[in-house]
């Protein structure tokens, strides 16, 4: 894909990066750079008094259409104001999963009811969203969810039982999406429901995961007999499935290219620590630092090339891999981080810049985990991608 963007493209750029730079002061000034990989229990009551900041300014939800709230951008501006947003050193969006992730799944598959429902919470930045999919039996192995939904025959709801795991910000939610086995008896991809959940009712325990890097923003969730109505189910019982593809594949959107302008900032940070402590004059660290620059420009050609076609909740080949490479990518720079930091790698307390590296290169550990380990999306990219036949799999 070919980006030229036009003079009101370049306008724009120019709008956006103003307005944060006025609205990153004051309070918020504190929040520039922060919840970013390991940091991301930073500060959440500014966090999200800074997400309503940004409704207020028109800047939540970008991309949704007009008659929504959003701004319909084009992919073009919506990539700039993702590079412009990273490159301002804005922090990490406590609103993501709900803009990103269940709010472009309402608008292709909810109900009007829900939409009318859910989605001003999420762009007015007063009602948050966790995911709930991985479960201990079934992290990379999704199909395998084993929390059970069963419908109350007379009122129609669901009640449900089990765990979920690896829930990022839950405890600062007030909503969950479920995938939830509601057929008895039914294996794999069948009979999987997908649910809204509030948060906040009976039947519904939080138990936060203390991190390598000192943060909880992991935690597990149990349910015991809690309770989603009939009227949030989106799509229809059975057919989870479906609903939770076409959710994955909104996770590849062009929130990716502010992803990697955050890379690019971590990037440039190691680069700036290499020339100040001296690693740059190491053959092997500089060829190393090198290849992380020509890999990140690799990622962005690609994540060009996914945002060119249509946004329809397809997973297309080019998305399909892109999890698998940018995760690896960004594993090898924690990697190259704490090589270039030496022996200060190891230690506890550092200035805010070089402790942000440390905790990025520390949470970067899972990135080939969380989302579908990297055996899973090699099994994704050759089934789904490459149409070669099934790996063998345990009966």
């Amino acid at each position: 894909m070919r980006l030229d963007f036009t003079p009101e493209d370049e306008a724009f750029r120019i709008e956006i990066a103003r307005w944060l730079d006025q609205h990153l002061s004051g309070p918020f000034e504190a929040l520039r750079h922060r919840g970013g990989p390991g940091d991301e229990d930073a500060d959440p009551a500014l966090r999200k008094a800074w997400e309503r900041e940004l409704s207020v300014g028109g800047w939540t939800c970008v991309g949704w259409p007009k008659g929504w709230g959003g701004r319909d951008l084009s992919i073009e501006q919506q990539l700039i104001f993702h590079e412009e947003y990273a490159r301002a050193g804005a922090p990490g969006r406590l609103g993501h999963l709900g803009e990103g992730l269940i709010g472009p799944t309402l608008l292709a598959l909810g109900t009007d009811e829900q939409r009318a429902r859910f989605l001003p919470g999420i762009r007015e930045g007063t009602q948050y969203w966790c995911q709930g999919f991985s479960e201990p039996s079934a992290g990379s192995d999704l199909a395998n969810v084993q929390t059970r939904a069963v419908q109350d025959a007379a009122i129609g709801d669901w009640v449900v039982h089990g765990q979920k795991v690896w829930t990022s910000w839950a405890l600062e939610s007030d909503w969950i999406f479920v995938l939830a086995r509601s057929e008895p008896g039914s294996k794999g991809h069948k009979g999987l429901t997908f649910l809204l959940m509030p948060l906040d009712q009976p039947g519904v325990e939080i138990r936060p995961i203390r991190q390598l890097t000192g943060g909880a923003e992991f935690n597990e969730i149990f349910f015991d007999g809690a309770c989603a109505k009939a009227c949030d189910v989106v799509g229809k019982p059975g057919e989870g499935w479906a609903v939770a593809m076409a959710l994955l594949s909104f996770e590849r959107g062009a929130s990716t290219l502010g992803q990697q302008m955050h890379f690019t900032q971590e990037l440039e940070l190691l680069m700036q620590l290499a020339r100040d402590n001296g690693a740059a004059r190491d053959p092997h660290l500089r060829g190393r630092i090198a290849q992380a620059w020509a890999g990140l420009r690799v990622l962005r050609y690609n994540a060009l090339r996914m945002l060119s076609g249509l946004q329809d909740g397809s997973l297309r080949p080019e998305a399909m891999m892109y999890k698998y490479c940018w995760s690896n990518w960004h594993r090898d720079l924690g990697k190259l981080a704490l090589d270039v930091m030496g022996v200060d790698g190891d230690l506890r307390e550092h200035p805010l810049p070089l402790r942000l590296l440390q905790q990025s290169a520390l949470f970067a550990r899972s990135d080939t985990i969380y989302a579908g380990t990297n055996e899973i999306q090699l099994n994704l990219i050759a089934e789904r991608a490459l149409g070669m036949p099934r790996a063998a799999r345990p009966a």
